[in-house]
């Protein structure tokens, strides 16, 4: 491996990210050294840029959590990847592995977890360090690129509407058609789900009709949360919120059907206040849902590598990174962008 290598740097909060040289990372015990051929970009990436949370990262710092390569060097003790195995480093890093969390199949709400390109450095750069136990496993005949938005857009929207206990055949409102929810869409109908798609874009719209959204409604004219009742012969069965608005939030609320459950996923900021009243009198449980366990990440991947599941993305390079992110702020980007390291991670199902 070379010497040093090439990242996108937050120095400071709010201010552009820095293309430095970095030292590439050796593996102590327990580690792993992984080649990034491909890093989606979230809006996520925003959040840490800004320091927009309670609890934030310390520049300076690398984001990105959506880095997939391939496993370059191995610290001792490590058994579980090999030198050439191709591996995401995803937004849950590590966990601490024997919590009442992390015995349960919650990880992802460890009160010692990790996490990628927040609270360890990520996948803006050409090499990341992580920890083999939880890196995702990425299948063959799935491309780097094709890979990248799903272990962080694919296994969040994935893993709320599982969170919704909605069944085959009863209804899903997604409450935003973009990043998460064109991802969203596609897994509710390979889940045997009919999907209700709202949005604010009638493109967006239009596209989730082209993926199968059995009902699409432009959340700008009218009342939506009627519209949707109105589809879907009561409300939907589950709600998922990816939508980073509050108004997408209490619209969410309002569309669900009695004894349903409305998943948030999109986290705007601000306080949301809740429809007590409806919520009580109608049964209705609001969850939260963050991201998803080292399982779910399976599931979610073998969802797109046999094809029922494909992210529309976007290839850009490192050196666009912060016009990236100020197109997703703005809300300029249709669907998912990966930032492409040297052209290796472009490459179609085999």
């Amino acid at each position: 491996m070379p010497k040093t290598m090439q990242a996108a740097v937050v120095e400071a909060f709010g201010k552009p990210l820095v293309l430095q040289e970095w030292l590439v990372p050796s593996p102590g015990p327990g580690q792993i050294v992984v080649k990034t051929e491909a890093c989606g970009v979230c809006h996520t990436d925003v959040h840490a840029a800004r320091g927009d949370w309670p609890v934030k990262p310390a520049p300076p710092f690398i984001p990105g959590h959506e880095g997939i390569g391939v496993v370059a060097a191995i610290g001792a003790g490590v058994t579980v990847v090999r030198e050439g195995d191709r591996v995401g480093v995803p937004w849950l890093y590590s966990a601490c592995g024997h919590c009442e969390y992390c015995l349960s199949a919650w990880e992802t709400v460890c009160a010692q977890a990790e996490f990628g390109g927040y609270t360890k450095n990520g996948g803006f750069a050409e090499y990341i360090l992580a920890d083999p136990d939880y890196v995702a496993h990425i299948p063959a005949g799935l491309s780097a690129t094709e890979a990248a938005p799903i272990i962080c857009a694919g296994i969040t929207t994935y893993k709320g509407l599982k969170q919704t206990n909605a069944r085959p055949g009863e209804w899903v409102a997604i409450s935003g058609a973009g990043g998460l929810g064109h991802l969203a869409i596609q897994y509710a109908k390979a889940m045997g789900l009919l999907v209700c798609a709202v949005d604010i874009d009638a493109g967006k719209l239009d596209h989730a009709r082209r993926l199968g959204a059995d009902v699409v409604v432009d959340a700008r004219h009218g009342d939506p949360a009627a519209t949707v009742k109105e589809a879907t012969g009561g409300g939907a069965h589950g709600v998922l919120i990816t939508a980073p608005s509050l108004g997408a939030f209490a619209q969410g609320v309002a569309m669900t059907r009695k004894r349903g459950t409305c998943v948030l996923v999109g986290l705007p900021p601000g306080e949301f206040p809740l429809p007590l009243f409806d919520v009580v009198a109608n049964c209705i449980s609001v969850t939260g849902s963050f991201v998803g366990t080292r399982k779910d990440m399976a599931e979610a991947l073998a969802f797109a590598a046999a094809g029922r599941v494909r992210a529309d993305i976007e290839i850009q390079t490192l050196s666009t990174i912060n016009e990236t992110l100020g197109r997703l702020e703005r809300g300029e980007v249709p669907s998912r962008v990966v930032i492409d390291f040297g052209g290796v991670g472009q490459g179609g199902r085999g």
